[in-house]
């Protein structure tokens, strides 16, 4: 999927998940009214808004959060996604959002009667829970009649895990899907695996370090990244060789050396296999 798919959970209340699994750069404009709150929630690869024409420019990366709230003007959506990203985006009315908190407003800034009518903007960290969540909303197998009720359900868990800040990351969880300690095991297992892509260790090697058995680690990478351990490092991998072949300062030995390919004939191969082309064609390419 590559196009946006929007989806009405309620009146006043947008999610919109945008799943980039290309390799190129999407553009995306929408319409937003004033008085809306706009949450966008960054699981994999990342984002740029576009603000003023394009005077001013701001990241969603990986794993963060943006907030924005500005009650004098409208905010238009006008997004660059990039290649093999995946975010959440939810407009919700100030109105519809006052009523879910009525009761219990002061630990959020921008409900509390001095911030009424001011602008508001905040980044935070995407939590675990969050992460589970999220990922949930792009690997959900359910009949399309309840997708709308499954995604109302989910928003508002979003939202709620947003807000909750006091919430301890190495709390004992539901077990229905994976708890929040094994979140951070399988985040610090992709740091592994980056810092020694050249030379990864073996999958029950890596299960060790990070404290997991090898059957959680598995489910629990595919469930959080989309994909397989070296499906995903496959993948980044040959990211950086096209960002060091860009960069103009290696050639294509060296380049297929960084990245852990002792011969450039396996370098060659797993580049056209990732990019239907050879790196010297590539280069050639986009030299012209």
């Amino acid at each position: 999927m590559s196009s946006p798919e929007e989806i009405k959970i309620d009146d006043d209340f947008i999610l919109i998940r945008f799943q980039n699994d290309t390799d190129e750069m999407i553009s995306f404009e929408r319409q937003v009214n004033n008085g809306l709150i706009q949450f966008h929630f960054g699981l994999k690869g990342n984002a740029k808004f576009i603000f003023n024409q394009g005077n001013y420019t701001l990241d969603l990366k990986e794993e963060k959060s943006l907030l924005f709230y500005n009650p004098q003007k409208e905010l238009p959506l006008h997004l660059e996604i990039g290649p093999k990203s995946w975010l959440i985006s939810i407009l919700v009315s100030i109105r519809k959002f006052h009523g879910l908190f009525s009761t219990d407003t002061e630990h959020i800034p921008f409900l509390s009667d001095e911030n009424r009518d001011k602008k508001y903007y905040g980044e935070e960290n995407i939590s675990p829970s969050m992460a589970i969540v999220l990922n949930q909303m792009f690997h959900y197998n359910l009949n399309p009649s309840i997708k709308n009720l499954y995604y109302k359900g989910k928003g508002y868990e979003l939202l709620s895990l947003f807000f909750n800040r006091s919430e301890d990351p190495n709390a004992e969880q539901c077990p229905f899907l994976i708890d929040e300690e094994n979140v951070l095991k399988i985040k610090k297992a992709k740091e592994i695996i980056i810092a020694n892509m050249a030379e990864p260790p073996g999958l029950q090697e890596l299960a060790d370090e990070i404290g997991l058995n090898l059957k959680k680690l598995k489910m629990g990478f595919k469930q959080i990244y989309g994909d397989t351990v070296y499906g995903f490092l496959f993948d980044y991998k040959m990211e950086q060789a096209r960002k060091l072949l860009d960069s103009g300062s290696y050639n294509v030995n060296e380049v297929g050396l960084k990245i852990g390919y002792s011969t450039g004939s396996h370098f060659i191969a797993a580049f056209k296999k990732k990019f239907a082309t050879t790196p010297k064609k590539y280069l050639l390419e986009k030299s012209l």
